[in-house]
């Protein structure tokens, strides 16, 4: 792991540890748990017989509490759902490109048509503003003209770095920092269109697509291979924290429900020992509730014996 400091904790230590659904963590945690090495193999085996979810963590991890000297900062992700086509035509103009081989050029490379010709479309956008957003979300659901949903999903990126929009934004005092969310961002980018297309550029770091085939009632898959579960999974920063781990998340928020995540996905801004994005859902109202989330709080890793005993 990256530099950091590990502190150890008991489960009475964490604030609402015991009102939480510890049965719905279980259940997201088996989801992925057959992919973790061969440090959590305790862990793993355990599960054939942990009827008790509680007592199941309780007995089989310990609590480690990862820092690194920055401040505890949770932030929300969603599935967008879109609409566009298999085809372009005036309404669909804006692709999502397969992964293509050789170089990986920027994005203003790209959408200067660094990629077309080359049969790499997965499928055609509309709405520009919400084709960039999809590259930050990394996966989405699109219908299409015949009434039929194509699931697409993060394939890999160009390798440059991510930049946020948002801060240059508010680094430029186009948009107060207290009022900055992803639909406010959205709103001034298609009040300047000329504008937004420069800073889209700034941030060079593009996102390349695949189909997914997963049932409607899953969620996207994560950094594993495997479908996200809206309010259990977390992405992280996987040089301080495991996929696959359980992860406890304490907000500061007044009323704020604690809950044991997994740690799942991964994402370009998601950077530090205490930094998650908590995937929140499909549509809209979960988009509303992403593109506003920020929180404070603590992270908490739940670690086999083994492991944490390396750490500490």
């Amino acid at each position: 792991m990256a530099h950091a400091t590990y502190r150890l904790l008991t489960f009475s230590e964490l604030n609402g540890w015991a009102e939480d659904d510890h049965a719905a963590a279980l259940s997201v945690f088996r989801n992925t748990a057959d992919l973790l090495g061969p440090d959590w193999a305790d862990c793993v085996v355990a599960l054939d017989g942990a009827e008790d979810a509680r007592m199941y963590f309780e007995t089989h991890f310990v609590l480690v509490e990862i820092t690194d000297g920055n401040p505890a900062l949770f932030t929300g992700y969603f599935e967008p759902e879109l609409s566009g086509s298999l085809t372009p035509d005036d309404t669909y103009r804006h692709p999502l490109y397969r992964l293509p081989e050789g170089d990986l050029p920027t994005r203003a490379e790209i959408e200067d048509g660094a990629l077309a010709g080359r049969g790499l479309e997965l499928v055609w956008l509309s709405d520009p503003v919400e084709a960039f957003f999809l590259h930050i979300q990394g996966s989405g659901r699109v219908t299409l003209p015949d009434g039929g949903t194509l699931r697409v999903g993060f394939a890999a990126k160009n390798g440059y770095p991510y930049q946020s929009v948002g801060k240059k934004l508010i680094d430029a005092g186009k948009i107060d920092p207290t009022e900055i969310s992803a639909e406010r961002i959205k709103d001034w980018m298609r009040a300047h269109p000329t504008d937004a297309k420069e800073l889209m550029r700034q941030n060079q770091s593009y996102v390349f697509f695949r189909e997914l085939d997963v049932p409607p009632e899953s969620g996207p898959i994560g950094v594993m291979g495997r479908s996200v579960t809206a309010g259990r999974t977390i992405a992280v920063d996987p040089e301080y924290n495991t996929y696959g781990a359980p992860v406890w998340i304490e907000k500061d928020a007044p009323d704020a429900i604690a809950s044991l995540m997994i740690a799942q996905d991964t994402g370009g801004a998601i950077k530090g020992a205490q930094r998650a994005d908590i995937f929140v859902g499909t549509g809209a109202k979960a988009g509303h509730i992403a593109g506003s989330y920020q929180q404070s709080g603590r992270m908490v890793a739940l670690l086999p014996c083994k492991l944490a005993e390396g750490l500490i």
